[in-house]
């Protein structure tokens, strides 16, 4: 039987298999290099590539080296404000440290009570009689304490004992930044500010007012301030008519303190002016902490009402009230003022007298000014003729006779 050559079809399967197999090779060792992998990233494969490879060649980067980063970083350090040549830098100016003196033995006891906010107010009021020896200034504050919580700290109840014990001149109170929550009225948890949790806030603070008033001592109700947040501005809004009503309602004086932390559209703000006008910051990141200046202006409105309710005179350090003059330092008994005598409504004299405010009156034995001959003594001043005053006739004009009529004018040209 003739042998018969084989056919393309019969070898065409192994050719299809052998060329699968090369380009399956090629392509993988393709897809692994790096260049392969750089040019991905510049131009998209397609099925060219199979059989015409690409002949240029690619830049391979160089691996990158990672540094290993340590897991606690020094904080990086501020930045140097720059200034232009031959400017000088400015500071920003603040209250200079005041040393406070020795206390004498019979000085006047200031008891601040309040919460964490009133322990602000007792920081500040010390800064402020810190060279006065005639006042102390003793906090007995509790910061997690309030009106709602009693059975942490009724204050009701221990403000008697803490009076009695320290003895104090004056009282001042900064009470209510905690009580924002739910309140236990018998039985009942009252949600915040309705009817029953109002009327019982309401009980406890006159509660509380009444307890001071009846130990007969002066006292001060500082309000609350404004906070970041709006729903909480606008709860110490609503406890500030309740502080002013019980204070005033048993004899105290109540002392609002919301516009000195907010601008002018009653918005809360970080910076203000303190004490002494300058722009500082006065409240804590948190939006409800004050800062030490803060404080001091929180005790600049307390100090007002407490200068009257103690009687004492303000130190060389202190500012001075109205109408108060201390004595130098090293003097006995305050000099003499010299105050310029009122002006009576008769002095200056009507024709403008040149003697300056304060000079020592003359007596005068006649009236010198026209004015004075005129008002004292009836004598008219002599007519000027031309003047509009000079009713005299003109010289040379015939005198009429007694009982003749007026003569009459002639009529009005144009008539």
């Amino acid at each position: 039987m003739p042998s018969r050559k084989p056919t393309f079809r019969a070898w065409l399967p192994a050719l299809l298999l052998a060329l699968a197999v090369a380009s399956a090779v090629f392509f993988a060792e393709a897809l692994s290099s790096p260049a392969y992998a750089q040019e991905q990233m510049i131009r998209p494969w397609n099925l060219f590539d199979l059989f015409l490879p690409r002949r240029e060649r690619y830049y391979e980067p160089p691996p990158v080296q990672r540094v290993p980063v340590p897991h606690h970083q020094p904080k990086p350090k501020a930045r140097a404000a720059k200034k232009s040549p031959g400017t000088k830098a400015t500071a920003v100016p603040h209250e200079p440290e005041v040393a406070a003196v020795e206390k004498a033995r019979d000085a006047k006891v200031v008891l601040v009570v309040g919460d964490f906010l009133g322990s602000g107010l007792a920081e500040g009021l010390s800064a402020v009689y810190a060279q006065n020896p005639k006042v102390r200034v003793i906090d007995r504050s509790k910061g997690s304490s309030g009106f709602v919580r009693d059975e942490h700290f009724d204050w009701g109840k221990e403000i008697g004992p803490l009076i009695e014990a320290e003895k104090p001149a004056a009282v001042v109170v900064m009470l209510g930044s905690n009580d924002r929550q739910r309140m236990r009225v018998g039985a009942t948890s009252e949600t915040l500010r309705t009817d029953n949790w109002t009327k019982e806030y309401t009980r406890r603070t006159d509660e509380m007012a009444k307890a001071i008033a009846a130990r007969n001592v002066p006292f001060v109700w500082v309000g609350m301030p404004a906070f970041r947040l709006s729903k909480m501005t606008a709860d110490m809004l609503a406890f500030n008519d309740i502080y002013r009503a019980a204070s005033e309602g048993a004899g105290g004086e109540f002392v609002d303190v919301w516009d000195g932390f907010v601008d002018e559209n009653g918005a809360f703000v970080t910076m203000g002016p303190n004490v002494n006008g300058q722009p500082e910051r006065l409240r804590a990141e948190d939006g409800i902490n004050f800062t030490k200046a803060g404080k001091r202006k929180l005790a600049f409105y307390a100090e007002k009402p407490l200068r009257k309710m103690l009687g004492v005179a303000a130190e060389p350090g202190e500012a001075l009230a109205p109408g108060v003059f201390a004595p130098a330092p090293g003097a006995d008994k305050a000099k003499p003022v010299d105050r310029t005598p009122p002006v009576s409504l008769s002095d200056p004299a009507l024709d403008g007298g040149g003697e300056l405010l304060g000079a020592q009156a003359q007596t005068r034995q006649a009236p010198r000014s026209p004015n004075e001959k005129l008002m004292k003594q009836g004598i008219a001043p002599d007519r000027q003729p031309g003047r509009a005053d000079d009713f005299a006739a003109p010289a040379g004009s015939p005198t009429p006779a007694a009982g003749a009529p007026a003569p009459v004018p002639p009529p009005a040209a144009g008539r």
